[in-house]
């Protein structure tokens, strides 16, 4: 194969796409384990990865976040699942649309379209083939009631 034909080498993921998978995969391993504090859970589980801690100040935001607000994002969810009762909903792609719901609903410093955007890719990476479909169409609905634009940060 020459180089024009050659596939194209996933590229790495970016810093913040590593951030989001890394909260995702807390997300995952929280919803599994039910820790009693978030704090020490988050420590435990940002200690122990490949690179240094602070390099995982976003994600740790974000699950951190996600986990106070649990209650309001799984409302949203359960809302939102048409035709999907929430404890179908398999674990990985309930881990990714709280992470993403989190962000189009607390994180208005995030454009709604990149929170859905990397929601997906994580998805076509980490879930089934139909999980990427079933999560756009969560976030899109929630997107659609946002009381802001859609491809820029809000301005407060």
């Amino acid at each position: 194969m020459d180089e024009a034909t050659q596939p194209e080498a996933a590229a790495a993921p970016t810093p913040r796409r590593e951030n989001r998978i890394a909260a995702m995969q807390f997300l995952y391993t929280w919803e599994m384990n039910l820790p009693e504090d978030v704090a020490d859970a988050l420590l435990l589980f940002f200690s122990s990865r490949e690179k240094p801690r602070e390099f995982y100040a976003f994600a740790e935001e974000l699950s951190q976040g996600a986990v106070e607000k649990m209650p309001q994002i799984d409302e949203v969810i359960r809302l939102n699942a048409r035709n999907w009762t929430f404890a179908r909903i398999a674990k990985v792609d309930l881990a990714i649309l709280r992470l993403a719901l989190y962000e189009l609903l607390f994180r208005k410093d995030i454009p709604p379209v990149v929170t859905i955007n990397e929601a997906i890719e994580i998805s076509k990476n980490f879930s089934g083939p139909d999980s990427k479909r079933f999560i756009n169409g969560i976030l899109d609905r929630v997107k659609e009631t946002l009381p802001r634009p859609a491809r820029s940060a809000a301005q407060d």
